[in-house]
């Protein structure tokens, strides 16, 4: 049985060999990478099939969504559909500001801490604009950013425990005492890095007359909530653009109403912890992402973010409801009086 079968494909290569080469040569073309980037219209994510709150959380009769932008490998194939489909975008990989000291590891830690951080916001806010239990446990520092790495110095990833020997219990305990030290001054930090404490030096630089050690530090939090949630989303899945949504998916599940009204709403926009909604970018692939998924209303954030969005609606004539939003309660004041 199989020697007949080897048969067969020896038979078939002879044949069409010349076929299969210049298949072969085509496929190797289309994959060669080029410098750029290729943006286009993604899709959406039900949020509330990544949320568990306790054992009797609310459900709703439809859906809340993230949407999405689709970012395609830069090669001679995306290059030439991005050059062909006209909602797809080019953008070259020399226009995106980099920092060459970073590694693919210090951004990817980054766009955690970012993903962490919008998630926490929104935690916090929909707890709280319930009337639902949540208290801080405990606060993790680290470092996201480094304008210039020093010998022996901060990286990306290090947590903050000490500074100079003295316990960094809020993030002010170590800018208190940069702003104590004189500039040019070495001062000795305590961080846990790679699961190891280490010490460690920072410069006090006058960075635009203020003193400062030329790193960003981010805040995590560990909360203790009553009723416990659990957020199982992929790294992908969610970030800082998805703030809003996931605000109003976690609040409506802590709630007695269907903030939903039975239909598939897709919306964006960053979250801040007062509960003002952020503009964000990829408008106009996310607006696409929600008509392909025959979504009923689109959120999006005042401003810019609005209009970009009524014009590629009016534009490709989308059959889709469009709200500015520019904060929470804004948006869970229409959700709950919308007239459709």
């Amino acid at each position: 049985m199989f020697n007949k079968m080897y048969l067969k494909i020896k038979k078939f290569m002879k044949e069409n060999y010349k076929s299969i080469i210049f298949l072969i040569i085509v496929y190797l073309i289309l994959i060669i990478p080029l410098p750029y980037y290729i943006y286009a219209g993604g899709g959406t994510i039900n949020i509330n099939d990544r949320i568990k709150i306790g054992m009797n959380q609310t459900e709703s009769k439809g859906s809340l969504n993230f949407a999405y932008v689709k970012e395609l490998q830069g090669n001679v194939a995306s290059f030439i559909l991005g050059n062909i489909i006209p909602s797809y975008d080019i953008e070259k990989q020399e226009d995106v500001e980099l920092n060459e000291e970073e590694t693919s590891a210090d951004i990817l830690f980054r766009n955690k801490i970012y993903l962490e951080n919008a998630n926490q916001t929104a935690i916090m806010l929909a707890y709280n604009k319930a009337n639902k239990e949540i208290k801080i446990k405990d606060k993790h520092y680290y470092v996201i950013y480094i304008e210039k790495k020093e010998d022996n110095g901060l990286r990306i990833g290090d947590e903050l425990k000490k500074v100079n020997g003295q316990e960094i219990t809020e993030i002010t305990d170590y800018t208190n005492f940069v702003n104590n030290s004189n500039i040019g001054n070495k001062i000795t930090i305590t961080v846990i890095r790679n699961n190891k404490e280490k010490e460690v030096t920072a410069t006090v630089k006058n960075m635009d007359g203020k003193k400062l050690t030329g790193v960003s530090i981010s805040t995590i939090y560990e909360f203790k909530t009553s009723p416990k949630i659990e957020l199982n989303f992929k790294e992908s899945e969610s970030g800082p653009s998805g703030g809003l949504m996931l605000t109003l998916a976690i609040y409506d599940k802590l709630i007695d109403k269907d903030l939903t009204n039975g239909l598939k709403i897709v919306g964006t926009g960053t979250i801040n912890s007062d509960g003002t909604v952020g503009e964000i970018g990829g408008v106009k692939y996310k607006l696409n992402g929600a008509v392909k998924a025959k979504a009923d209303l689109f959120l999006v954030p005042k401003g810019d973010n609005y209009k970009e969005a009524l014009k590629e609606k009016e534009k490709n004539n989308y059959d889709i409801k469009i709200k500015a939003i520019g904060s929470f309660d804004e948006a869970v004041s229409y959700l709950e009086n919308m007239d459709f």
